[in-house]
């Protein structure tokens, strides 16, 4: 027990370290998809299509990712 009139307080803890259980980010295979879907949209005359599309193969490849991390 620590006596209450000493000037020198006891030393704290260190902080716990950051955890790592962070899972991979997938977000960049859905930014990826929109802009080849522009491209490839665009070279094809229909840019809505190709851009659902690469949306679509986006989100696809991103849940596959997030679904094997988890």
């Amino acid at each position: 027990m620590t006596d209450p009139l000493d000037p020198v307080p006891p030393p704290l803890d260190p902080p716990a370290p950051p955890s790592a259980s962070t899972g991979p980010a997938g977000g960049i295979f859905i930014a990826l998809g929109v802009v080849g879907g522009i491209v490839g949209g665009v070279a094809t005359g229909e840019v809505t299509m190709g851009v659902l599309i690469g949306l679509a193969i986006g989100i696809a490849v991103a849940l596959l990712l997030w679904w094997r991390g988890r």
